[in-house]
C-alpha cells in the first residue's frame, strides 16, 4: 500500500473519531448535568430537612422558647429578602415563574438573569435560611429553578442550541428528583412548563428525568414522599367528600392564586419609590405575622407542612382550622419577597382541608386528606394532570386512582371558572415584562450612542 494512501486513510479515520467525539460531547455533558441535578436535589432536600428540624428544636427546647419565633422569624425574613434583592436578584419566590419566563426570552443574556449557577447557589442558601427561620415555604419550586439553571449552563458549556428544551428538561428533572416522582416530572414539564407537546424537547425531558431519578434513587433509595396509603371510597359519604374536596379545594386554590397575583401587582406599585426599603419593611411585617400564626397554632404552620400532611394521609386528623392557618402563613411567606416554593405548603393546606371535610362529614381522614390535596393543588396551579400524577406517586394510593383523577379535574374546572390565569404563568409575566423593558432600554441607549458618534 503506498505511503500516501495509508496517510490519507489514517486522516479519514482521525476525522471520523474526532467527528464522533464532537457529536458525543454535548450528550456526555447533558447526561452529566442531569446526574448532577439529581445529586444536588437530594443534598438540597437533606439540608432543608436539617434546617426545619433545627428551627423546631430551638423553638421547643425550653419553657419560654416558643416565643423565640416572634424575633427569629422576622429577622430571618428581612435578611433573606435583603440578600435576595442585593446579591441574588430574581431569586425571590418559587423559581418556577423564572424558569417559565426564561423559555419565552430570545436572548441568552436575558435568560441568564433568571437562570444561572450563581442564582442556583443563592436559591438553595436562601431557601434553607427561610426554613431555618420558620417560613412556610417548600424546596420543590426552588429545585426547578436550580435544575433549569444547571441545564442552561450545560447548554453553554456543551455548545447545545436547544436552550428552551434544556430548561424544560432541567425543570422536570428538578421536580422528579425533589419528590421522587419521575412521571410527575414529565407531566409537569409538558402541562405546566410548556403547555404544549414538543416531541424534540420531550426526548430531553425523559432522559433528564431518568438520569436525575437514578442519581436520587442511588442516594436516597426508593420511597413514597408521603408513605404508602390504601384508602378507597367505600361509602356514600366518601363520594360526598370527593365532591366537596373537588369544588371546595378548587375554589380555595383559586382564591389563593388570585390573591397572590393581585397582591403582587399592588406590592410592586407600593414599593416603586423605594423598592429595597419598602420590601424589607414588608418582609419584617410578613415574618412577624407568620411567627404569630405559628405560635398560635402550636408550631404546626412553620416550615413545609410535610409532617402534618403525612400524618393526615396516614389517618391522623389535623385541627379543624389548620388549613386556614397554613394557607395564611404560606400566602404571607410568598408575598414577603423571600425565596421559597409553594408546592409542599399547598399539599399541606390541601391535606388539612381534606382532613377537616372528612372529620365533619364523617368519612375516612386518610382518603379525604389525599382528595383535599388533589383538589386544592389542582386549583392553585391549574394543572390537573400534574396534580393527579404527583399525588398518586407520592401516596401510592392506587385504590383511589379514579377519585383522585376526578377531584383533580373538578378542582381545575372550579378554579378556572373563578380565576382565569394560572398562578405560575401570571407570575412569569412580571419577569418577561422586566426583561423586555431592560432590553428596550439597552437598545435605545445603544442607538443614542451610535447616533452621537
Amino acid at each position: 500500500m503506498p505511503p500516501i494512501y495509508r496517510k490519507s486513510k489514517l486522516l479519514r479515520r482521525s476525522r471520523v473519531f474526532w467527528g464522533s467525539f464532537n457529536l458525543w460531547r454535548p450528550r456526555l455533558v447533558f447526561w452529566t448535568g442531569a446526574l448532577a441535578i439529581g445529586v444536588i436535589s437530594v443534598g438540597f432536600a437533606k439540608l432543608a430537612d436539617l434546617a426545619q428540624r433545627a428551627f423546631t428544636g430551638v423553638t421547643q427546647s425550653g419553657e419560654w422558647m416558643w416565643l423565640l419565633p416572634l424575633v427569629l422569624t422576622p429577622l430571618g425574613f428581612v435578611l433573606s429578602a435583603y440578600l435576595a434583592t442585593t446579591l441574588f436578584p430574581n431569586s425571590q419566590g418559587s423559581g418556577i415563574p423564572q424558569a417559565i419566563a426564561a423559555r419565552h426570552l430570545h436572548h441568552d443574556e436575558d435568560r441568564t438573569k433568571l437562570l444561572s449557577l450563581r442564582l442556583a447557589f443563592g436559591k438553595i442558601v436562601l431557601t434553607i435560611l427561610g426554613l431555618l427561620s420558620g417560613a412556610s415555604i417548600g424546596r420543590e419550586g426552588p429545585t426547578v429553578q436550580v435544575g433549569a439553571s444547571f441545564m442552561l449552563a450545560v447548554a453553554r458549556f456543551g455548545g447545545m442550541a436547544q436552550a428552551k428544551g434544556l430548561i424544560l428538561a432541567g425543570s422536570a428533572a428538578g421536580i422528579a428528583a425533589a419528590f421522587n416522582t419521575p412521571l410527575a416530572g414529565i407531566v409537569f414539564a409538558i402541562e405546566e412548563m410548556s403547555r404544549t407537546y414538543e416531541s424534540r424537547a420531550n426526548g430531553l425531558v425523559l432522559t433528564a428525568v431518568i438520569l436525575s431519578g437514578l442519581a436520587a434513587l442511588g442516594l436516597s433509595g426508593s420511597y413514597n414522599y408521603f408513605g404508602t396509603a390504601d384508602a378507597a371510597p367505600t361509602m356514600l359519604r366518601d363520594w360526598i367528600v370527593m365532591l366537596i374536596c373537588g369544588v371546595g379545594g378548587g375554589a380555595l386554590g383559586a382564591t389563593f392564586s388570585g390573591l397572590a397575583l393581585y397582591a403582587g401587582i399592588r406590592i410592586r406599585r407600593w414599593a416603586q419609590p423605594q423598592p429595597l426599603k419598602r420590601m424589607l419593611i414588608l418582609a419584617v411585617l410578613c415574618g412577624f405575622i407568620v411567627a404569630a400564626v405559628g405560635v398560635l397554632s402550636g408550631g404546626q404552620t412553620f416550615g413545609t407542612g410535610y409532617e402534618q400532611a403525612r400524618g393526615a394521609v396516614e389517618g391522623h386528623a389535623l385541627p379543624l382550622l389548620f388549613f386556614v392557618e397554613k394557607l395564611l402563613a404560606s400566602f404571607l411567606s410568598m408575598i414577603s419577597g423571600i425565596p421559597g416554593g409553594i408546592f409542599a405548603p399547598s399539599l399541606a393546606v390541601g391535606a388539612g382541608f381534606g382532613s377537616t371535610v372528612g372529620t365533619l362529614v364523617g368519612g375516612g381522614v386518610a382518603l379525604a386528606a389525599i382528595l383535599g390535596m388533589a383538589g386544592y393543588f389542582a386549583g392553585v396551579v391549574q394543572a390537573p394532570m400534574t396534580a393527579f400524577v404527583i399525588i398518586l406517586e407520592m401516596t401510592g394510593d392506587h385504590q383511589a386512582v379514579i377519585p383522585i383523577m376526578a377531584v383533580s379535574m373538578i378542582g381545575y374546572v372550579t378554579s378556572r371558572l373563578l380565576s382565569r390565569e394560572p398562578l405560575y404563568h401570571g407570575l412569569s409575566r412580571v419577569f418577561i415584562a422586566a426583561a423586555i423593558r431592560a432590553r428596550r432600554a439597552m437598545e435605545k441607549e445603544g442607538g443614542e450612542e451610535h447616533a452621537a458618534h
